[in-house]
């Protein structure tokens, strides 16, 4: 498989393999993916729901619910392997170096607790001789930065008295606690209305420019993409199927199922009395073994090749790779 190498990446995930064994039998939610991240970049991770953009990043931070399994591949990290660091490694590693924004900021945050005492909880992990009233100014300030107004007084409000926008804001302010190098943003727009979407995504721009720091953001919205990232993979069925610069993807994607990715996204200047193109049919059973291209059975293009042989992911150009029969 080709490998674009870098030796700027500050986290490379090579050949990775995830399995779930449940009653239904083994489910192979990833299946040989490779993601890299340069330092000071943000990379998107585009695809519908099930295309394992999540399950890549929580092996690698090896929060795998118990059915969960990395049976193969590698993901280094400044020269460590996560995937066979011990678990005292990894709790340094997590927050500290790597942090992760979870999906829904509800279920994430403790609805016991106040914020301020769930922020102060992750400086303490990594910083237990730092006293507490220093953890609380450093709390406040995180508020602060990440826009929450009165920061001062919300310490001691409860993540029910905060609307969907604010919550997700603690979330990001949590994941910041550490300074951490690598933040990995998992849906954090989803759910949220459009102009709170835009002031997340802004909020995150303005934080990579303050720190510098790296920042992977998982979606299923391709529209998104287009507002924060400067490369893109795009997933599906547990493999990458593309990836490329930004611009070069929403100027000329390569695979069909990026072009339908895009065809599904409404444009303010399109012509109005064109309809949106839903893409056919669902995404392939992952309790099944899949046998060629797992896009085949939705795509206009399909050849018998398609249907027998699985692609391989090849360069297209300098900078892009792709997965699809009809790009070889």
């Amino acid at each position: 498989m080709p490998w674009i190498q870098n030796s700027e990446s500050s986290l490379a995930i090579r050949n990775l393999h995830t399995s779930f064994y449940t009653g239904f039998g083994e489910i192979e939610a990833v299946r040989g993916v490779d993601v890299r991240v340069h330092k000071g970049e943000c990379v998107g991770i585009v695809g519908e729901s099930g295309s394992g953009k999540s399950v890549t990043f929580l092996s690698i931070l090896r929060l795998l619910a118990s059915t969960g399994r990395v049976k193969a591949g590698e993901a280094l990290y400044d020269g460590h392997d996560l995937i066979r660091s011990s678990q005292k490694e990894m709790r340094a590693i997590r927050g500290g170096k790597i942090a992760m924004i979870f999906q829904d900021p509800m279920s994430s945050l403790n609805p016991l607790l106040p914020i301020g005492d769930q922020v102060s909880e992750m400086i303490w992990a990594h910083n237990r001789a730092l006293p507490k009233n220093e953890r609380e100014k450093q709390v406040v300030e995180l508020l602060r930065r990440v826009h929450i107004p009165e920061a001062e007084t919300r310490l001691k409000s409860y993540p029910h008295e905060f609307s969907g926008g604010m919550r997700q804001r603690v979330m990001i302010a949590m994941a910041l606690a550490c300074k951490p190098d690598l933040l990995i943003a998992d849906e954090p727009t989803t759910a949220l209305d459009v102009s709170i979407q835009d002031q997340i995504i802004n909020l995150l721009r303005q934080l990579q420019s303050e720190s510098s720091m790296s920042i992977a953001f998982i979606t299923h919205d391709i529209g998104v993409i287009a507002q924060l990232c400067t490369r893109v993979y795009v997933m599906y069925a547990g493999l990458v199927m593309e990836e490329a610069p930004s611009e070069e993807l929403f100027d000329e994607p390569h695979h069909p199922y990026t072009q339908c990715l895009l065809a599904c996204v409404p444009y303010l200047h399109a012509d109005k009395s064109l309809r949106l193109k839903p893409i056919p049919g669902s995404p392939p059973d992952m309790s099944r073994p899949i046998q060629g291209c797992p896009f085949a059975p939705r795509c206009d293009d399909t050849r018998n090749i398609c249907i027998a042989e699985q692609p391989p992911l090849v360069m297209m150009g300098d900078n892009r790779l792709c997965r699809c029969w009809l790009k070889q």
